[in-house]
């Protein structure tokens, strides 16, 4: 059984930066592409970033590029999400997912999912 758990999420500023964490048990996930989700309050859950098996190419979604890094440490099967210069309109529940064909792939490609984790980002 495969879990997922984040953390790093929490109350910032905004302009400020916060990483997220997505630690992996149950199996090992170094050989599936990764990603990280949002879903704000009333609004669909969106990809934000992906990552394949061996971290070597990365899809972000077109309104983040530059301020968001998603990148993986297979030692310890975790995968990270530097979020930077972050805007009130970044608020919402991040979600880390795993195991798709693709890294850009909506939710439903997706076969792991996190509980989630808050960032609020305050004006």
């Amino acid at each position: 059984q495969v879990q997922l758990v984040e953390s790093g999420g929490g109350v910032v500023q905004a302009g400020g930066s916060l990483r997220l964490s997505c630690a992996a048990s149950g199996r090992t996930l170094n050989t599936v592409a990764m990603a990280w989700f949002r879903q704000a309050s009333g609004k669909q859950r969106e990809l934000v970033a992906g990552i394949s098996s061996g971290g070597g190419r990365t899809y972000y979604a077109d309104s983040l590029t530059g301020r968001f890094t998603i990148s993986r440490d297979k030692v310890w099967n975790t995968v990270y999400l530097q979020m930077n210069a972050l805007k009130p309109e970044d608020t919402a529940v991040y979600y880390c997912a795993a195991q798709s064909v693709i890294i850009d792939g909506g939710e439903d490609h997706w076969k792991y999912w996190g509980q989630g984790t808050q960032v609020t980002v305050s004006s």
